[in-house]
């Protein structure tokens, strides 16, 4: 897994050297939302070859063929983290990428929620892969601009109100359970050696906050989005990659690296909106 995303990430940001060369500012990160959604993509990929693990646990008991599923998943990321990183059909991959994301919703997530509304981790899943529902759509629409331009519309503004929904439920958890790791709050909580664990949740659910809602009233949506990218991506530096770097064990390793996966991936879905949004009006008028 830890390989697959190595060699992704260093092919993509080879193919945008120029490109990343000739931005400014936070262009530079905006550039990097595709691969920083590729690269997740493809760390998962190889967990769904080990199939029957999968099916247990992840499979919809009423689906037909359920050993074959994961599999088909996995061949699926693949193909998506290729698509992106080589710029290659672009359009058709994310559409149906966020096709994906948005049926795992529908048939995994949305279902558990429901059955169980007191757990807020029910919730946060759901919230999270609509998110990378939402970042594929966005990448999509920039691609649907010429040909289809109301689709393309319509596309940006659902995904600006998920990750606006998405970020104000999770800076809300960080202030409400400033134990666990920041970022997408799940069950992981922050290690004993991280300094100064509760200051991280509170940064980072203020910033959340700020973002979502800016995001939510569209005041300056695309700094906003840029900003939710930046955080979750320096959140992947730190603590994710060191607790990658501390890990001891297969299981250990694992729970790490999807951990961190899963933060550079709702950072590549930040990115990709605020590369589908308008460049703010004095941005604009500076250059």
């Amino acid at each position: 897994m830890g390989f697959a995303g190595v060699i992704y990430l260093v092919a993509g940001i080879f193919i945008l050297r120029k490109e990343i060369s000739a931005a400014h500012g936070w262009d530079k990160l905006i550039i990097l939302g595709a691969v920083f959604i590729a690269v997740p993509l493809a760390i998962f990929a190889p967990e769904h070859f080990r199939g029957p693990e999968f099916v247990g646990n992840m499979v919809p008991s009423y689906m037909p063929a359920r050993w074959f599923w994961p599999y088909f998943i996995g061949c699926a990321l693949l193909a998506a983290a290729t698509s992106l990183t080589f710029r290659k059909f672009v359009r058709l991959s994310s559409t149906l990428l966020g096709l994906m994301f948005f049926l795992f919703v529908c048939m995994i997530y949305i279902r558990f929620a429901l059955r169980h509304p007191q757990s807020r981790f029910g919730w946060t899943y759901a919230l999270r892969d609509l998110s990378f529902c939402a970042g594929a759509w966005a990448l999509a629409s920039l691609y649907s601009r010429a040909s289809s331009p109301q689709l393309s519309k319509w596309m940006i503004l659902f995904a600006r109100f998920v990750i606006a929904t998405a970020a104000v439920f999770y800076g809300i958890q960080h202030f409400l359970h400033p134990d666990f790791a920041p970022g997408v709050p799940l069950e992981l909580k922050m290690p004993s050696w991280v300094p100064l664990p509760s200051v991280w949740a509170y940064l980072t659910g203020a910033a959340l906050l700020a973002a979502g809602i800016a995001l939510a009233l569209n005041k300056k949506p695309r700094m906003a989005a840029a900003s939710i990218g930046a955080l979750m991506t320096v959140l992947t530096l730190f603590p994710y990659l060191a607790m990658l770097v501390h890990s001891h064990g297969a299981p250990e390793f694992n729970e790490a690296i999807n951990y961190a996966a899963d933060t550079l991936l709702y950072a590549g879905a930040a990115l990709a909106l605020a590369s589908a949004l308008p460049r703010d009006p004095d941005r604009v008028q500076r250059t």
